[in-house]
């Protein structure tokens, strides 16, 4: 038997012999463990806005009236996100420019985003019945918006939702609640048309 064989068996032996004592005991750190919130079921009732457009808005979400900076009510909404502790910036936009500069826009908003985050999905969105197009952006990460999106009618309106959590980006600990966000936010895009 080799030198090195055999002080690799009298190391393992020593190590064995000191079974029972838990001065030398080794420890494996447990992963983080976030809690889970209660949510309740998803519920929908339908928003009405008097700028022209609908959408079916979850129950236990609100929607806010955004004025502008003499106090007029305008077209923009805030949906506070209830007890998921965020908010979605929601603008609408009387297009007056071509239908790209609005879209170009939108996705430099996303690109933003692209140095936290370790992925970016999105999903296209083409309703010719309803004429609702645009695009759903899911923003895996630590980033500090797990999603955004475009509507449009593609020749007169434009409308986009950003969502942001009132909390420091923690992508693992808020997965359940950005599963529970996703559900409603793809039921506000589903719904949504032109009045």
């Amino acid at each position: 038997m080799s030198k090195i064989n055999l002080i690799f068996l009298l190391s393992i032996l020593s190590l064995a012999a000191c079974g029972g004592n838990d001065k030398y005991k080794i420890t494996v750190p447990e992963a983080k463990k976030y809690p889970i919130p209660n949510l309740p079921e998803h519920k929908y009732k339908n928003y009405v806005s008097k700028c022209g457009y609908q959408f079916k808005s979850p129950n236990i979400y609100t929607v806010k009236d955004v004025k502008d900076d003499k106090g007029n009510l305008t077209c923009h909404k805030d949906i506070d996100l209830g007890p998921l502790n965020g908010i979605m910036h929601f603008s609408y936009i009387p297009m007056v420019e071509n239908l790209s500069t609005y879209i170009n826009y939108a996705n430099d908003k996303v690109d933003e985003h692209k140095i936290k985050a370790s992925a970016i999905k999105d999903q296209q969105i083409i309703k010719p019945q309803s004429k609702v197009y645009g695009t759903f952006f899911e923003l895996e990460g630590d980033v500090a918006t797990p999603f955004q999106f475009y509507l449009t009618d593609s020749s007169k309106y434009f409308v986009s939702g950003v969502v942001y959590f009132n909390c420091r980006p923690n992508y693992d600990s808020l997965k359940p609640s950005i599963d529970y966000l996703k559900t409603d936010l793809l039921e506000i895009i589903n719904t949504f048309q032109w009045n």
